[in-house]
Parts: structure tokens; sequence; C-alpha cells
């Protein structure tokens, strides 16, 4: 484990949002004298990360103004419909995985039930108890699915590791204007 740092939590915000602001991190390095590359580590990532979101933001923005009214309308009418299915998507993972949970502590209590001895003559249990899990692993097929989906974007937050920037390109034609004149 490394060394504590010199800094408070508190200080270490202060200087991220004075670094984000676009201070220098030599000059906030001198300021709060803790090492330049102790600042790299701890913040720059993020920093950066921060930045290449807010700048996706900006371009979304500049794209939505971009599109006719109604289309603008459209679009966040859309990004709102996308935001709610993640959330129900989140919620069925979740009740999904309450769910295998719940039936997987009943098949174990019937497991439980079986002659190790004679397990042929727990055949009705045993049917019972593979429908059961069959039923548990249908129930956690959402929550694993969204797990599997972002298990690459949890190990990148878990590092540190800034998030690679999604690049939006939107082309959009206005039929209100008319079409340039050929020379």
């Amino acid at each position: 484990m490394g060394r504590p740092s010199k800094l408070s939590d508190a200080q270490w915000e202060a200087l991220k949002a004075r670094l984000a602001k676009g201070e220098k991190a030599a000059d906030l390095a001198r300021e709060f004298k803790v090492s330049k590359a102790a600042i790299s580590v701890r913040v720059s990532k993020r920093i950066e990360t921060v930045k290449s979101v807010a700048s996706q933001m900006v371009a979304t923005e500049e794209a939505l103004r971009a599109l006719p009214i109604a289309e603008q309308l459209l679009a966040v009418s859309l990004a709102d419909d996308l935001r709610s299915i993640s959330t129900h998507l989140a919620g069925a993972g979740k009740f999904g995985a309450a769910t295998a949970h719940r039936l997987a502590g009943i098949v174990h209590d019937q497991v439980l039930k079986v002659d190790d001895a004679q397990p042929e003559k727990s055949m009705p249990a045993l049917t019972r108890i593979s429908a059961l899990t069959k039923m548990a692993n249908e129930a956690s097929v959402i929550g694993l699915n969204l797990l599997n989906a972002n298990k690459d974007l949890a190990k990148l937050a878990h590092d540190d590791a800034p998030i690679a920037p999604v690049k939006i390109v939107i082309d959009v034609e206005d039929a209100s204007l008319p079409e340039p004149e050929a020379q």
C-alpha cells in the first residue's frame, strides 16, 4: 500500500477543480507542496476524462441546436426514452437477480431433502430442483447481460483510466433551405 497523501480529500477536490478550470499542474504542485507526478497520478487522468465528457456534452448540445426545432424535440424525446429503457432494464436486472437468488435458496432447501444414498428414490424432488434451477438461471439473464456489457467500463472506472471519448457525428440537412445552385 502506498504512503498516505499529504493532502486531505477536500484539498484534492479543490486541486482537481482548479486543474479542470485550466490552472497548470506545476503551479498547483508548488502551491500545495506535492509533486507534479503525484498530481498526475491522482488527478490528471480523471480531469482528462471529465474534460472529454464535457466536450462531448458541448458537441451534443451544438448538434442538437443545429437540428430544426421539430427534430430537436424528437431527439430529446428519443434520449428520454433511451434513459427510461436503461432504467427499466437495470430494474429488471435487479429484480431478476433477486428472483434468481430466492429460487436458488428454494433449490438449496430441496437439495437437502434428497437421499444421497438412493437419489433415484428422490426423482420427483430432483425434477422440481431441475425446473427451479432452470427458472433461476433464466431470471438472472438480464442482470448477467448488463454486467457483461458494463464490465469493461467498470474496470476502466476502477483503474482510473480515462474512458475513450465517443465521437458523435450528425449530418443535418434542413429541407427548408434551398439547394445551392451549381456554378
